[in-house]
């Protein structure tokens, strides 16, 4: 059985920063392509970033330049460095991730979610 785990949500105030990590837990192979999703009470889920094998990075408009996604192949974690948070950053944030199973076979799995709440 393979979970997606992320941690690093918090209280920071406007201006501060926060860094999410993501990683898989259970047995796996590796981690494909990821991407950090969000989605604020009231709103969809929206793309924040994504991140693929090859470092391929992008990113919502909305974030540019203050969010930065990142990946350690060797833990297989996947992390969301937040910078300059705006009261506007306020939502539970996801992970999703594609995960090569010991089988071979590649799933799609999202995380449970972690709150970030930013204070103005």
């Amino acid at each position: 059985q393979v979970q997606l785990v992320e941690s690093g949500g918090g209280l920071v105030q406007a201006g501060g920063s926060l860094t999410l990590s993501c990683a898989p837990s259970g047995s796996f192979i590796s981690i494909n392509t990821v991407g950090w999703h969000r989605q604020a009470p009231g709103k969809q889920r929206e793309l924040v970033a994504t991140i693929t094998n090859d470092d391929f990075r992008d990113y919502a408009d909305s974030v540019k330049g203050r969010f930065t996604i990142s990946r350690d192949t060797a833990k297989n974690t996947v992390y969301l460095h937040m910078n300059s948070l705006k009261p506007e950053d306020t939502a539970v944030y996801y992970c999703n991730a594609d995960v090569v199973r010991i089988s071979g076979r590649t799933n799609n799995y999202w995380g449970q979610g972690t709150q970030v709440t930013v204070s103005s």
